[in-house]
């Protein structure tokens, strides 16, 4: 009479000192004191049913602490508290009973499986978003049959179109798998059709197990997945080796071990009655064996020809180790469907990949196309172009801290300054040497190492940070397979532009004219007025300005960095000549080869990215071979180089 008298007063000592809500937590606890300190998997439903009617914001904590074993009963009064520290189980406050005698409460695993269940559903219904989410990915990583109910129930109230979406596609899989009858889990699967998550696909694999099975007759229970044949789906060794496991058949005696077998038994010279000396072949062996066989002193041999007919007694197969054949059935068609989307959308995700590549070693080529095609200039100074204009992205962004306002005004002076490096370059150092393709290769593959480390002096070995605007963060999802970053996606949007844009100067303006007479035949263009000098002087400086701003896109995907322009000069010139030198749609083409081939290769080979380059290069190699002048020949000048 003692222990319950204590527990009424300090319950109505909490009653005085707390307001009502305070200590209903509490008083629930105490209704089922005994299920709550020792509860069983079958009974503490109710409990926790009394709980979750409540709709105490303290059930949730206590079911963690309860499930976590973290809560302690006073023997004394009877009231649960959370231990270490020790705290009230409603206000959540440190108490200090002194010596009193706790006993640690520590439900088993079964029950501490349906108090999950239990949390999951309050956390599903979570006003926090983010703690919704997290209950999502704890179900997809360890899914369970009781999670259907919770799931199910919280869908009703879900408020985020998001997470919506993900809660039905969950409730499909685990429907699934864990279905109360043959047509839910069959309906289920069916719904799983078109979905190219990979928990779909998972679950459909976790249906789809097999495990190998040996009988003389595949049982009818038995869910055949496929039969196999040895010597064919499975090697003859390895088959037997599973009637050995299985006890179906006996082991093979190895040759090593037949040896030792006729040592052991030489008796006058001889075993079985075979001289020793004829014990030097296999067959001579094998009749030896066999005769102690026969006696009895050794076990029996198997040879080939029997190991045959005991395989030909049995049959291998491999059986699913979901039972139902309807769920399999649908799964397995399921699933083909589902993989055929995946390959097509993995191609359209590779074409999308090849296509950013593309744009970006149009970027990189284009002036080195205009320069090579007119002039027949071998510039190895071209990546040092785009290194400088990803240099000038970055100290806009130093100078102008609002990334988009200096992305806008980077492009324009990227321009102007490799514009006006190129004029120098040219004016001091490739107009003396026009028609020495050599020294011009010599010359600028100098010029570019002391623009290199003149880029070291001035801003160091380390990469420098060139960002994009907020607004190009993230990548644009299409579905689960396929998805492009923002910036690729400007990347690609500036080049469709430059190509536009150097199309009108090419046929569209007088400068273009003069370009154009100048590459076909640069001595009729002087005979009609045009000098040929300021022309390849203004090409040379309209090819580097456009490297420049080339460099500002680049910079934002790639590291900007002293050596960054070496990553893209080899590129570049197989760009342009397998396109067609001189030729802006060649140049395009060229790139579109060279992207979807790189592409193509590291799908191929994904683990070894330099195997990928040295293919590439081979095949260029070889397509030069067969048509020298490009994917699109020009002629005139640019031709004749």
């Amino acid at each position: 009479m003692l222990r319950p008298l204590l527990a009424f007063l300090v319950l109505v000592l909490m009653g005085v000192s707390a307001p009502a809500q305070a200590q209903e937590l509490q008083t629930i606890l105490q209704s089922h004191a005994d299920e709550v300190a020792k509860p069983g998997r079958k009974s503490v439903g109710v409990v926790i049913d009394n709980l979750i009617a409540s709709g105490l914001p303290q059930v949730p904590v206590f079911l963690q602490n309860w499930q976590g074993r973290s809560v302690v009963r006073d023997e004394a009064t009877g009231l649960f508290y959370y231990d270490k520290p020790l705290r009230d189980v409603d206000s959540g406050a440190e108490v200090d009973l002194g010596d009193v005698k706790l006993k640690a409460v520590k439900p088993n695993g079964g029950v501490r499986k349906v108090i999950g269940a239990a949390l999951v559903q309050f956390q599903l219904s979570d006003p926090d978003i983010s703690r919704r989410i997290d209950a999502l990915d704890a179900i997809a990583r360890s899914p369970d049959a009781d999670q259907i109910g919770p799931l199910e129930a919280s869908i009703d109230g879900e408020s985020d179109a998001g997470v919506l979406a993900r809660k039905e596609v969950l409730v499909g899989m685990l429907k699934a798998r864990y279905g109360a009858t043959t047509e839910d889990r069959v309906a289920a699967i069916e719904q799983l059709d078109g979905s190219l998550s990979l928990d779909a696909r998972a679950t459909l694999n976790q249906i789809l197990t097999t495990k190998a099975g040996v009988a003389e007759t595949v049982p009818e229970s038995v869910n055949v997945a496929r039969i196999l044949t040895p010597g064919d789906d499975i090697a003859k060794v390895e088959a037997y080796g599973r009637l050995v496991d299985e006890g179906f058949a006996p082991a093979r005696i190895s040759n090593a071990a037949i040896k030792e077998a006729l040592a052991a038994n030489i008796e006058g010279g001889s075993v079985a009655g075979i001289p020793v000396h004829d014990l030097n072949t296999l067959e001579r062996r094998l009749e030896a064996y066999t005769r102690l066989a026969d006696q009895g002193v050794v076990p029996p041999a198997v040879t080939d020809e029997r190991a045959a007919e005991i395989l030909a007694q049995y049959t291998f197969y491999e059986a699913y180790t979901e039972t139902d054949a309807a769920v399999t059935t649908a799964a397995e068609t399921v699933l083909a469907s589902i993989e055929t989307s995946v390959a097509v959308n993995q191609t359209a995700d590779l074409a999308l990949d090849a296509l950013s590549l593309a744009s970006i070693y149009f970027l990189a080529a284009i002036g080195l196309a205009i320069t090579f095609g007119v002039m027949g200039v071998i510039n190895m100074a071209h990546g040092e172009f785009i290194m400088m204009g990803a240099y000038t992205g970055y100290v806009m962004q130093q100078i102008i801290p609002d990334y988009t306002l200096s992305l806008i005004v980077a492009l324009p002076v990227a321009f102007a300054v490799t514009f006006g490096a190129g004029v120098a370059m040219e004016r001091l150092v490739i107009r003396w040497l026009y028609h020495r393709p050599l020294e011009t290769l010599l010359a600028t593959f100098g010029i570019s190492i002391a623009l290199q480390q003149l880029a070291k002096n001035i801003f160091g070995t380390q990469a420098r940070p060139l960002t994009s605007p907020g607004w190009l963060d993230g990548a644009w999802a299409i579905n689960e397979v396929v998805s492009i970053s923002y910036i690729r996606i400007a990347i690609f949007v500036l080049a469709l532009i430059f190509l536009g844009l150097i199309l009108f100067i090419l046929n569209k303006t007088r400068l273009g004219l003069e370009v154009r007479a100048v590459t076909q035949n640069p001595g009729m263009a002087a005979s009609m007025g045009i000098n040929p000098d300021r022309i390849n002087m203004l090409t040379f400086g309209l090819g580097s300005g456009i490297a420049g701003i080339a460099g500002v896109a680049i910079g934002l995907y790639a590291k900007v960095t002293s050596e960054m322009g070496a990553d893209y000069i080899v590129q570049s010139f197989m760009t342009v000549v397998v396109g067609g030198v001189g030729n802006v749609w060649g140049t395009l083409a060229g790139a579109s080869l060279i992207g979807v081939l790189q592409k193509g290769i590291e799908f191929l080979n994904p683990s070894n990215t330099l195997a990928a380059q040295t293919y590439m290069i081979l095949f260029i190699i070889l397509f030069i071979q067969f048509r020298p002048k490009g994917i699109v020949a020009l002629k005139g000048r640019a031709a004749e180089a």
